[in-house]
């Protein structure tokens, strides 16, 4: 067997295989067609799916004649539940139909079974239809796997313990081991670190943990091995890699690796801060609640309905329930003076301070704040959740809270949300106790599972406050503008402690230890320099962008004129047999084929309905988004410009080809349907980008900012690193005596560097041609749009050049993105929509005595497209350079 775990495996074999996203582009349509699309594609979650497509179909050292094993080890809040949905469904078109989900908790079985069950829940996992095959399935709740249908994703949910008992005492109407025996299971089991008791014990075992190897373990074990044909699904998000017995279990069973760490550092989490208080815990309660309010109306200012949620946690049921009912009672009780005391506080939080002063600009006075307050965490919209069994009220209240009509704000609790609580609008956790149980320096159990809960609450609440920013990832992580600035409060948890410097430090080694805190962050100041501030360029020059723009369609009048002159085949089966002996010589079989041409509108319309009513994309409410000049159905299958004039031609035996069957015209209709929806969302596009592009003043656009870099040894280790700083003498470079580098510093990564070192190299040719030559790095300052579809571009730097003619200046914008080796692939159509800006940009001139000129280079990438970019890069110098 290869060296090292299956992921590692598998991530060196996509190298090989074409890039690094290879998995990514193997995920079956069918899955996507069918999970919720609201919920996104991100990149790690198709690059989980097609892991597993990979191995199940491709992957040559899969085991044979044995049941599967696999687990994913994915971050908490990377969205597990919308993989399983997603896996069910491929497994699905793979011949399975019973999966057996099981987890730990009664409160995850009840969310997750409302996930994959109830269609109008806001967490619903699939489409409003799920059709596979052309035929609508159903996913279905059963207590057994006797005698369930084969047109449906049956699933029984089970608590881990619960499945024990089931099936070590079997009852009518429950699975029992018999249920395994003849049929093929997909086993599924959720917070999967709680089924290795058993392992974890390894050969150690006493008498009592002899007896338990009719354990929760065992029963699953016994379950998987009951059929060659099973498949076990794991998911965690803490598994213990670190203990000998389960290393030597999963290694090669772990298919993605996808921790918390990378999670974080790819922008999908909140923030984590930490605000200690030496105040009572009711002072730290109201700061808590201050803050939230806060955040409440900056996401009313971009017109966001999100409501901030806070986490009161307690040490102990009594502790809670006592703090339930002070808070209560003093918020309905609240001043104005209770929040001047905090206002004025000679140590005030400059955070705290800054929130104050919003609310001064807000013209929100102190005493309405307070009304507000008093209002908004008011009993009934405070929640108290501890006892062991919730009642439905509450639980259908804490797991919704981010529904429009819950108003809960506040929620108390000890342990009762520790595992399985699934919430994106939590954005303080105030921790009311003072306790310590770090031993030999290292967090204990409590600690770290006040990091685990940390985790969980970091969650990324999604908004955007235009649509070229990201959706699910953390925007704000770059400051320069005030707006930036404040909403950054908005991508950040903030846990409030007590002034206690022992127990942060153990807290942040426990973040660090399960990915949350970076070992290291490194804020870094970036300025641009004075006297480039006092040049007319900075003062008048101009950045020129274009614009995404919605793509309304409103000049599509039909289907794509190529589609309709495409010939469509369909081949009928002809029955034909052929029996010969094993040794026989090999015979050829002619079968006499005959083709006909037909029209759809010729098989009747009630057969093109009926073959539009099995597929769900045709559904009039989703057509009229590709094509919004559509009336009817009616007018979609008879006129000329849809289907009216859409070809098939048919070959099989000439008996059946001149005497088509009702069922072989619903099939050939339904085949080419099939085609025409997969080409219409191919071709799909909801942006696209201007060719013109509109000038904007340069000192507005490139402005001073705040970066921070979140290091822990798994990024390049230049990032965050001034060039000055850097200790690799090939990069190293000052830039404080380089006039036509604007900024004080560059920050980037080794091709970054590289490619200012490449610009201070030419620099003297430079000169030769031009009067002005200013290199400017884009920290988020700006961004550009793909022509095609409008997809966003932040090209690293824009290169200015100014160049004095015969009575006229030429004013040159080159666009330039260095890219590592690991993104050229998958970054290609950034580089050909650079590389068209030269021939198809559009800008008014409107100065006689000024032209102005957009070009975009190749990328630049040291190790293999440096010749490339020189040779490009020579027809802005007056000769040729090495």
């Amino acid at each position: 067997m290869a060296k090292g775990q299956l992921h590692e495996r598998l991530s060196t074999g996509a190298t090989f295989l074409g890039s690094e996203d290879y998995f990514q582009a193997l995920v079956p349509k069918l899955i996507w067609d069918n999970l919720r699309p609201d919920f996104g594609k991100r990149t790690y979650q198709a690059e989980a799916l097609g892991r597993f497509k990979y191995y199940l179909d491709d992957y040559p050292a899969k085991p044979k004649n044995v049941p599967i094993h696999l687990l994913f080890h994915m971050a908490t809040g990377s969205g597990k539940t919308l993989i399983m949905a997603g896996l069910m469904l491929f497994l699905f078109s793979k011949g399975y139909r019973n999966f057996l989900f099981f987890v730990n908790s009664t409160n995850i079985i009840d969310k997750t079974r409302d996930n994959f069950l109830n269609s109008i829940s806001a967490k619903y996992l699939f489409n409003k239809s799920v059709q596979i095959a052309s035929k609508n399935i159903r996913i279905k709740e059963v207590n057994n796997f006797s005698g369930t249908s084969q047109d449906d994703i049956n699933i029984v949910f089970s608590t881990i313990q619960g499945l024990h008992t089931r099936l070590t005492n079997p009852r009518e109407n429950t699975i029992t081991f018999d249920d395994f025996e003849n049929q093929k299971i997909v086993l599924i089991s959720d917070e999967a670190h709680h089924i290795n008791a058993t392992t974890k014990k390894g050969k150690d075992l006493g008498q009592e943990e002899i007896f338990e190897l009719t354990s929760w373990e065992q029963t699953v074990t016994k379950i998987f091995n009951a059929n060659p044909s099973n498949i076990m699904l794991e998911f965690t998000a803490t598994a213990d890699l670190a203990h000998p017995e389960i290393v030597k279990k999963y290694i090669d069973k772990i298919i993605f690796d996808y921790p918390l760490k990378e999670f974080r550092n790819d922008g999908y989490s909140k923030e984590v801060k930490v605000l200690q208080a030496d105040l009572p815990d009711f002072d730290r309660a109201l700061q808590a609640v201050i803050m939230s309010q806060y955040r409440l109306k900056l996401f009313s200012d971009y017109g966001k309905l999100i409501k901030p949620v806070i986490l009161f946690k307690s040490r102990t049921i009594k502790e809670s329930e006592a703090f339930f009912t002070e808070f209560l009672e003093r918020m309905r009780k609240l001043k104005s003076k209770d929040l001047a005391a905090i206002k004025n506080h000679p140590n005030i939080d400059p955070l705290l301070e800054k929130i104050f002063s919003y609310f001064d600009q807000s013209g929100i006075n102190l005493r309405n704040l307070a009304l507000e307050l008093k209002e908004d965490f008011s009993e009934a919209k405070s929640l108290l959740i501890n006892s062991e069994d919730i009642n439905a009220e509450n639980s259908i209240l804490v797991n919704t809270l981010e529904s429009d009509d819950n108003l809960v704000r506040a929620v108390f609790a000890v342990a009762k949300l520790n595992e399985g609580w699934d919430v994106l609008n939590l954005f303080d956790i105030v921790r009311l106790y003072d306790t310590r149980d770090a031993k030999a320096g290292k967090p204990g159990r409590t600690t770290v599972s006040e990091a685990q809960l940390i985790g969980r609450g970091a969650r990324y609440c999604p908004f955007q406050i235009s649509n070229d920013q990201p959706l699910f990832q953390r925007k704000f992580d770059i400051m320069g503008s005030e707006e930036e600035h404040r909403l950054k409060i908005c991508e950040e948890l903030y846990y409030h402690s007590s002034y206690n410097p022992r127990y942060i430090d153990e807290l942040h080694t426990a973040l660090e230890e399960i990915g949350m805190k970076a070992s290291e962050v490194r804020q870094r100041k970036l300025r641009l320099k004075p006297h480039f501030k006092e040049t007319t360029f900075f003062e008048s020059g101009l950045l020129f962008l274009n614009e995404q723009q919605k793509y309304s369609r409103s000049d599509i009048q039909g289907i794509p004129s190529s589609f309709i002159n495409t010939v469509h085949k369909y081949s009928l089966e002809t029955g034909y047999t052929l029996t010969t002996g094993a040794f026989d010589d090999t015979q050829q079989i002619v079968i006499n084929r005959v083709q006909r041409d037909y029209q759809l509108i010729n098989f009747g319309d009630s057969v093109v309905r009926k073959a539009i009513n099995r597929l769900q994309f045709y559904q009039f409410s989703n057509l009229t988004g590709y094509f919004p000049n559509l009336d009817s159905i009616t007018q979609f299958i008879s006129d000329k410009k849809y289907l009216g004039e859409l070809g098939v031609e048919v070959s099989g035996r000439r008996e059946d080809v001149e005497s088509l069957t009702q069922h072989q015209k619903l099939n050939i209709a339904v085949d080419v349907l099939e085609k025409l929806s997969t080409t219409l969302q191919t071709d799909k596009i909801d942006y696209k980008g201007s060719r013109e592009f509109k000038p904007y003043l340069l000192r507005d656009k490139i402005i001073d900012k705040t970066l921070n870099y979140s290091y822990d040894g798994s990024e390049s280790k230049e990032a965050g690193i001034g060039q000055s700083e850097t200790t690799d003498s090939a990069l190293a470079l000052d830039l404080s005596n380089k006039d036509w580098y604007v900024f004080n510093e560059n920050y980037g990564t080794s091709e970054e560097k590289r490619l200012v070192k490449y610009i201070d190299k030419v620099y003297e040719k430079l000169q030769e041609r031009f009067d002005q030559i200013y290199l400017v790095r884009n920290e988020r300052h700006f961004k550009i749009f793909s022509f095609d579809d409008g997809r966003a571009i932040e090209p690293d730097f824009v290169l200015f050049l100014s160049e004095a003619g015969s009575g006229k200046t030429f004013h040159y914008q080159v666009f330039i993105e260095p890219k590592g080796d690991h993104l050229l692939l998958t970054d290609a159509w950034k580089e050909k929509f650079l590389l068209a800006l030269k021939e198809e940009h559009e800008l008014e001139q409107l100065w006689s005595d000024k032209k102005f000129i957009i070009w975009g280079m190749p990328f630049y990438n040291f190790n293999q497209k440096v010749k490339e970019f020189s040779e490009a890069f020579q027809d802005l110098l007056p000769k040729d350079v090495d």
